[in-house]
């Protein structure tokens, strides 16, 4: 029979963290929140170590220590124990931890969220505590997601349930959901990888042996998948229930563990298989058959006890196990702040654990232990999820390398930032910001391959879903009319742009000023607030039009009071008509002084005594602020018998002639009939020609 050993099976490194932290602790007044993992014989271990495990916080004692297990609680549990002063030890999967953080910021912008999941597992429970428990938990793709249509939503996924199973729930709700749908697959990736290799064993094994708690999620998914392939799959909790019968007539056997599984129960499992039958191991894990490996050299990173035989200037002599002679421990690498042999003296014939870190000759370490504890600790975090910062070393063809602690660090060029980076060698020396991939260990090479695009992929889609959402609310909460208040951020040729409540909003520059501007800056400020009207709202295109003038008053709104019937008022010609010329007085305010209002003497056009662009005085005749209207007279300052001199007569010159052409006479009638635009006096033109009509 021929054994394949799944590569990845038994702990995973969360798993394997909480386990070590919760078998380190002191038992005395040390309770464990649920079962640590799904696995009978590690919770054994732990109660028979003396620790409680409980249900609920109510079971845990003021002032005591609590360890959440992996799976991660609900986020109010952590201020319970404050209040309570229950110190919490906290082993939450990292995988779960980024799920959780998912959920709250998710929540925050207003996302219903879903949660793909077991309804009862406590990891999924825990999660519902970061969102108020209003999320909607779904376990199966043909479940009814039409009330999701109309719903932004936010989904996420328990870390070790079904890849596939996600993947057709996600293109599901997509289906019917109208609205954005934020994805985010939080399945563990060693879940991913594990789920994979499942399916490949099982399509080429005669049998397959799933190995782990009967009441684990991730076992059970490996076990289901392995059905979906191979026709003889078999459940196992211990080597105790497997039966070799059943076996012994298979070819080829593939044997896989669950994430829950300690390596100690796979490892039983093959040595009842060899007990049996003549098993040949394929691809077995050093952690499982390490007893069944018959070498006895030593290997770096390998971890050996020894005893302490002496203490020297120089350090101390060790004595390992099955060893002829001592061997020497360098005083730098105890894990000591200052050596003085003198404190080892008292310790001679004491244990002490130390790693072998070179050989030839054979050269070990106390101080490199904690630093590999640290930073493991670190690593599984990082699997998890965490974020990480590395130096660029340098780069090859295929991406960038760096250093992190004991690990080789590669980026993949494709994943070093959204879109192609054509050269690689401009971010040597430049800090990273990863996320791992994926961990590779082999003995003492290790190495993350890692990503920073994700990372920054992640910030721009945070980004843009925080902009969109802001928008929505911007343009929901604004209608015409309304009157805003908005900071000035940047003056162009046609106008400035104004953020308000964040929003860009442009005022265009000719809704700035009644008596129009050439430059924003003539009548706005670069970073000052000013307030504006809504003019117009294009939800389309996601375009604010707004207008400063209109909340301004317009320069006739002044002029009552200012200007009066007799006042002598000076301006300049700016508009010439038939019946008369139009005088601006000031910034949008014309005057019109008719044509029989320009001379004592009778004058064809006006354009015969005045041009656009002259300065002339004139007193006002009539006003009417309300209508906008001033009829002015420059005849009215001339003494009777003077008159405004045609051009070229101003100097003394003499009128040029018209070709020896008597002048056309103006019946009173054709007279009148020039003024039938304007007014004097206060009375239209128009009323002035039927007055004169009735009295011939």
């Amino acid at each position: 029979m021929e054994v394949i050993l799944a590569k990845h099976s038994g702990f995973c490194t969360g798993v394997k963290h909480a386990v070590d932290t919760v078998m380190a602790l002191d038992a005395e007044n040390t309770y464990v929140l649920g079962e640590i993992i799904h696995n009978p014989d590690v919770v054994k271990s732990i109660e028979e170590k003396g620790l409680k495990t409980v249900e609920g916080l109510d079971e845990v004692p003021d002032g005591s220590t609590v360890v959440f297990r992996s799976h991660g609680v609900p986020e109010n549990y952590y201020e319970i124990c404050s209040q309570r002063n229950i110190k919490v030890i906290d082993c939450t999967c990292g995988f779960v931890r980024k799920t959780q953080k998912i959920v709250k910021e998710q929540f925050a912008l207003g996302k219903h969220i879903v949660i793909v999941g077991e309804n009862a597992h406590p990891e999924v429970l825990g999660l519902l505590g970061w969102c108020e428990n209003k999320a909607t938990v779904v376990n199966s793709p043909d479940a009814d997601f039409s009330d999701f249509s109309q719903k932004e939503l936010c989904v996420v996924c328990q870390t070790t349930f079904s890849a596939q199973k996600f993947e057709k729930i996600i293109k599901n709700i997509e289906k019917v959901c109208e609205k954005t749908v934020a994805v985010f697959k939080t399945i563990c990736y060693t879940t991913i990888e594990r789920q994979k290799e499942v399916e490949n064993l099982a399509q080429k094994c005669d049998a397959m042996v799933v190995v782990g708690g009967l009441n684990s999620s991730n076992t059970n998914k490996l076990y289901e998948l392995a059905k979906k392939h191979c026709d003889n799959v078999f459940r196992l909790s211990s080597a105790e229930s497997l039966d070799i019968k059943k076996l012994i007539n298979f070819k080829s056997v593939g044997i896989v563990s669950g994430a829950s599984t300690p390596n100690e129960q796979t490892r039983e499992v093959l040595l009842k298989m060899a007990e049996n039958t003549e098993v040949k191991a394929t691809n077995p894990m050093d952690e499982v058959v390490a007893k069944m490996d018959s070498e006895s050299k030593y290997k770096k990173g390998q971890i050996v006890h020894a005893t302490i035989s002496q203490a020297t200037n120089d350090g101390l002599e060790v004595l390992l196990p099955s060893a002829k002679k001592e061997v020497a421990l360098s005083k730098d690498e105890l894990d000591c702040e200052v050596y003085n042999s003198l404190d080892y003296l008292a310790k001679i014939g004491d244990p002490i654990d130390l790693i072998v870190v070179g050989l030839n000759p054979l050269k070990l370490s106390q101080k490199m232990i904690k630093t590999l504890q640290q930073e493991e600790a670190l690593s599984a975090e990082i699997e998890g999820g965490k974020e990480f910062t590395v130096v660029c070393t340098g780069s090859n063809k295929g991406g960038l390398v760096a250093q992190f602690g004991t690990y080789s660090v590669f980026v993949p060029a494709k994943e070093i930032r959204p879109g192609f980076v054509k050269d690689l060698a401009k971010y040597e020396g430049k800090t990273l910001r990863l996320r791992a991939i994926e961990i590779k260990k082999n003995g003492h090479k290790k190495e993350i391959i890692a990503s920073q695009r994700v990372i920054l992929q992640e910030e721009r889609d945070a980004r843009d879903a925080a902009k969109l959402a802001s928008e929505e609310e911007f343009f929901a909460s604004i209608t015409v009319g309304d009157i805003v208040e908005g900071k000035v951020e940047r003056a162009t040729g046609f106008g400035a742009f104004v953020s308000v409540n964040g929003f860009d909003c442009l005022a265009h520059i000719s809704d700035l000023s009644w008596t129009g501007v050439e430059n924003v800056t003539d009548v706005l400020e670069i970073g000052k607030t000013y307030q504006f009207i809504i003019l117009k709202i294009d939800n389309e295109h996601k375009k604010v039009s707004i207008g400063y003038k209109q909340l301004q008053p317009q320069p006739w709104d002044l002029a009552e009071g200012k200007y009066n019937v007799g006042d002598v008022v000076h301006g300049k010609v700016v508009r010439i008509v038939p019946f008369g010329v139009f005088v601006e007085v000031e910034k949008g305010i014309d005057g019109l002084v008719h044509v029989s209002q320009i001379s004592h003497e009778r004058i064809e056009t006006p354009s015969t005594v005045l041009n656009v662009g002259d300065e002339i005085d004139a007193k006002i005749v009539a006003v009417d602020c309300e209508a906008r209207k001033m009829n002015l007279s420059i005849k009215a300052l001339l003494p009777e018998g003077e008159k405004r001199k045609p051009h070229g007569e101003e100097n003394g010159e003499e009128a040029p002639k018209k070709g020896g052409r008597a002048p056309r006479k103006v019946s009173h009638d054709d007279e009148l009939s020039t003024w039938n635009e304007g007014s004097i006096g206060g009375t239209s033109i128009a009323d002035l020609l039927a007055s004169a009509k009735n009295n011939k």
